[in-house]
């Protein structure tokens, strides 16, 4: 067996899901779920992500931009609390993740680990054989498209509002649409394009 058979054969595939306006709700203004009365889960995510987690297969990681995370106008005690609500829910329906990612810097930053940059997950990729040409990122917002480009993945868009996250793109939104396979608004669209892809 050669080696680029032997890659092809023990890469994982992988999810990336963004967290904000894919498993949960927005919450804008301010776009910070920093309390229980602005958290919503976003439609039937635990009726197709249980079913994506047990019938399709695929390593989980979530992946958030959370601008300001530990500062004054967004402390960390306030961010905590739901968050880790947020993971017992999902695991309570076998929705496991194996990774959570976060970046806390703003936009004006323009730091290498805010999505739609790659660098909060060097060490992640680099400790493991993955087969990120046939992962997915799914996300709201075009930064979550630019980032499956940037990693080399394609890109599955809920997309509820085309205008989130444009500002922060660096190419045209006609280059990122060339690596989206799916448009849609549902979890039950994003299950059964998943399900279609066989096993490896």
């Amino acid at each position: 067996m050669n080696e680029e058979t032997h890659y092809q054969k023990n890469a994982k595939r992988l999810l990336f899901i963004d967290r904000d306006g894919t498993l949960i709700k927005e919450a804008p203004p301010d776009y910070q779920v920093d309390s229980f009365a602005k958290l919503a889960f976003y439609p039937h995510v635990f009726e197709f992500m249980n079913k994506i987690a047990g019938e399709c297969n695929y390593e989980l990681v979530m992946v958030s931009n959370q601008d300001g995370l530990g500062t004054s106008s967004f402390p960390e005690t306030s961010f905590w609390p739901v968050q880790n609500f947020i993971i017992e829910s999902l695991e309570n329906e076998n929705i496991h993740f194996n990774a959570v990612h976060f970046d806390r810097t703003f936009p004006e930053d323009h730091a290498p680990t805010r999505k739609p940059g790659i660098g909060m997950f060097t060490d992640y990729l680099n400790n493991q054989l993955y087969d990120l040409a046939n992962s997915f990122v799914i996300g709201d917002r075009v930064t979550d498209m630019q980032l499956a480009k940037n990693l080399g993945c394609k890109g599955i868009w809920l997309n509820n509002n085309s205008s989130l996250g444009a500002t922060e793109i660096k190419d045209t939104i006609e280059v990122i649409k060339s690596f989206i396979v799916l448009e849609t608004k549902t979890w039950k669209d994003i299950y059964e394009f998943l399900k279609i892809i066989p096993t490896v």
